[in-house]
């Protein structure tokens, strides 16, 4: 049997379809074929569970004669929008389609009418796999990075190679970032080796950090020098990952790391928090200010809070997180 599991973004999201993969493979013996955008080939493209990618991009014409040259047996959509209703319709094979419950999450960001179910999006995920007999082997997440990739503790100041907190500053959208100022308070109180994570693009916001802090010890700017795999490779050896809700939170969980994570104008309750298994167990600590009656404002996140205020990350305890970090990270 051949199968096509398509998932076209984003990091996170194609992290917590690795399950999916696994026991298609697994539990069928399928030949699995993968399709997802250009920019997320590094998270699948080591998967030993996938036996080849193909890329959604720009030149479709080609990239549509190829998947149809594969003759494939049916086709599991984890996107579940209109590009990936094309596809199917022009491969015309047999297909099951990821269930993205957008009116419960309509209704709840609009409404504050809550009708989700209390399931997470992974066991949502493979249930499309149901009329397959696929059932969840509750091994958790993957991730697998090459060797080349993997960063060695012996690269980084002498400071963190006996432990580190590995701290995610970013998040694709403002509303889903905890505020500079309260990271610097949280830092400014604690000395724990603390390794800022993110991309070029939160280099300003780990400079703005470390401006106010300038003689605290054992602070590392990281953001912008690793590319994602490296990033994930920092992760995997951190002792605990602080984070917010954000891919590397996910590729946190998929290595069990202790977690912390913060979250804005998003909601646990969407189905994407920290995901183990019910065979792997990690501590995983999560913060959010849960009695506002605006959140979530978004099912995804905004620029900008829509009420000017920000108190659905303003309002987050930090001497909470302070206490749970200094424990997580002393306790083996």
């Amino acid at each position: 049997m051949k199968i096509l599991v398509i998932r076209l973004s984003s990091i996170g999201d194609i992290v917590l379809t690795t399950p999916v993969v696994r026991c298609l493979k697994k539990q069928l013996g399928a030949e699995v074929h993968f399709l997802t955008k250009k920019s997320y080939y590094s998270i699948v493209s080591h998967n030993p569970y996938i036996d080849k990618v193909h890329l959604y991009g720009d030149e479709r014409d080609k990239m549509m004669n190829k998947l149809k040259q594969e003759n494939y047996d049916l086709i599991i959509d984890l996107h579940h929008n209109l590009r990936t209703f094309i596809i199917k319709m022009q491969l015309g094979k047999k297909s099951y389609s990821f269930n993205k419950l957008n009116i419960e999450k309509w209704l709840l960001v609009n409404f504050k009418i809550d009708r989700l179910p209390d399931v997470h999006i992974v066991d949502r995920y493979m249930d499309t796999c149901k009329a397959l007999g696929v059932t969840n082997d509750n091994e958790g997440l993957d991730y697998f990075i090459p060797e080349k990739d993997e960063v060695d503790i012996a690269t980084l100041p002498e400071g963190f190679q006996n432990g580190y907190v590995a701290w995610v500053i970013g998040a694709k959208e403002n509303t889903k970032q905890f505020p500079n100022e309260k990271i610097t308070n949280i830092l400014g109180t604690t000395q724990m080796p603390v390794i800022l994570l993110g991309g070029k693009e939160d280099r300003g916001n780990a400079k703005t950090i470390l401006r106010h802090l300038e003689k605290r010890p054992n602070l590392y700017d990281a953001t912008g020098q690793y590319h994602l795999n490296q990033s994930a490779s920092l992760v995997r050896q951190a002792k605990l990952v602080i984070t917010n809700d954000t891919g590397l939170m996910h590729i946190a969980a998929a290595f069990r790391r202790k977690i912390i994570s913060i979250w804005g104008n998003t909601i646990p309750q969407f189905g994407m928090y920290p995901y183990y298994g019910l065979n792997h167990y990690a501590v995983n600590k999560i913060f959010e200010v849960s009695d506002l009656p605006c959140r979530p404002c978004s099912k995804i996140g905004r620029d900008s809070c829509p009420k000017g205020h920000f108190k659905c990350m303003k309002e987050i305890s930090e001497p909470g997180i302070i206490f749970d970090a200094t424990s997580m990270f002393e306790k083996d």
